[in-house]
């Protein structure tokens, strides 16, 4: 569990939840950010409602705690006339640490399933996924996140790193340089986190990408042995998986989106400048996350044109093979035409009875035999591939 209280450019940590919820415990002009994992959500329920009525004057709805706390939720967007809830999966810190749920969420107090290791290199592995759940209000942000928390602390340090006053008396910070550091409200706030989430994936593609390209190495040599197909197919459907992640991501960002532009007109310019910044960093992550979708559709179409291409060229390959077998074998028909011939069993045979007819006869199959070797040399049935 982790508090941070934000009034423009000072940031502070609290240890506890309780202090909160007293009537001017939060400075009129910030906000709170409430991070905590499912199981301390699940248990501080309480003190957390207490804290959004005294400070933002409702709660949360039940489904929405629901919505929380559910391990498997899909990235969605969901409002009220009073907060919004944002779901956005974000990259596991390590393989097999997602869980499963029993596909009714996890409210139910059973311990989660621990989710089956996936198959092949690390990098695929690390395509399981865990939601991260905000709850945005006016004055107040509520993140639940899974367990290791690895997103939270990353960006905590940063935002702690940027909250913190000058060195020793070094003169204070342009008004313009602090915003750009610090956010200036919740939905800044969360769009940061979002953003962060969002580069983890793009830091993957390279990763995939490598091993991609490892094995389409290995597909076009005609002279390797491909045997990683289980892997290969694991990779087709983390790609497949991966897509899906994304869409959701996408689908859940242009709705937030959409309902930014539904609100009324700002009061003041402060209000609009505010506005138009969440706009532009709204549009932002759903740009970086396009940049996904991209990229991970042209990596499965590389991974199925190198099994195409693979394919080709065994096939090329065995039509090589039967070319040289079918060569052979014209060679040798008409050879095997003339020994016919010589074993017949007649007592007269041209050659048969002179000292030197033996050697007439195989002279004569070598003379065939190079001469058709030449003919099929200059129609290139014999030539030489690379």
């Amino acid at each position: 569990m982790r508090i941070f209280e934000i009034d423009r450019s000072r940031v502070s940590e609290h240890l506890a939840l309780a202090p909160l919820a007293l009537p001017g415990a939060c400075a009129a002009q910030g906000y709170l950010w409430i991070s905590l994992t499912r199981e301390e959500f699940r248990a501080s329920l309480p003190e957390v409602q207490r804290i959004l009525q005294s400070l933002c004057l409702t709660q949360l709805v039940d489904l929405h705690v629901a919505d929380l706390l559910n391990d498997q939720l899909p990235s969605h967007y969901d409002y009220t006339s009073q907060y919004d809830v944002l779901v956005f999966r974000r990259l596991s810190s390590g393989p097999g640490q997602a869980a499963l749920g029993n596909g009714k969420g996890t409210t139910g107090g059973e311990p989660p399933l621990p989710a089956p290791l996936r198959r092949g290199p690390p990098v695929l592995r690390r395509v399981d996924t865990r939601p991260v759940g905000f709850a945005l209000f006016d004055r107040v942000l509520l993140s639940v996140h899974p367990e290791d928390g690895a997103v939270r602390d990353a960006f905590a340090a940063r935002l702690l790193a940027a909250g913190s006053p000058g060195d020793h008396g070094a003169p204070a910070l342009d008004v313009r340089a602090t915003s750009a550091r610090v956010p200036t409200g919740t939905a800044d706030l969360m769009l940061r986190v979002i953003n962060q989430i969002v580069d983890g994936y793009l830091d993957m593609r390279r990763e995939l990408t490598r091993q991609l390209d490892h094995w389409q190495t290995e597909l076009i040599d005609p002279r390797s042995r491909f045997t990683n197909w289980g892997a290969l197919m694991e990779a087709r459907q983390s790609l497949h998986h991966l897509d899906e992640i994304c869409e959701d991501q996408r689908a859940a960002i242009q709705d937030w989106i959409d309902s930014l532009e539904t609100l009324p007109p700002a009061k003041g310019e402060a209000e609009q400048r505010e506005r138009e910044l969440v706009m532009v960093r709204s549009r932002d992550v759903l740009e970086h996350i396009e940049r996904v979708v991209h990229h991970v559709h042209r990596l499965e179409q590389n991974a199925e044109t190198a099994v195409q291409m693979h394919f080709s060229v065994q096939g090329h390959r065995a039509n090589d093979i039967m070319r040289v077998l079918t060569v052979l074998t014209a060679i040798f028909l008409p050879l095997n035409l003339i020994a016919g011939i010589f074993g017949m069993n007649f007592e007269f045979i041209p050659l048969v009875h002179k000292a030197d007819g033996f050697w007439i006869a195989m002279m004569a199959m070598l003379v065939i035999a190079l001469l058709l070797v030449l003919v099929f040399w200059r129609k290139r049935y014999l030539a030489r591939t690379r």
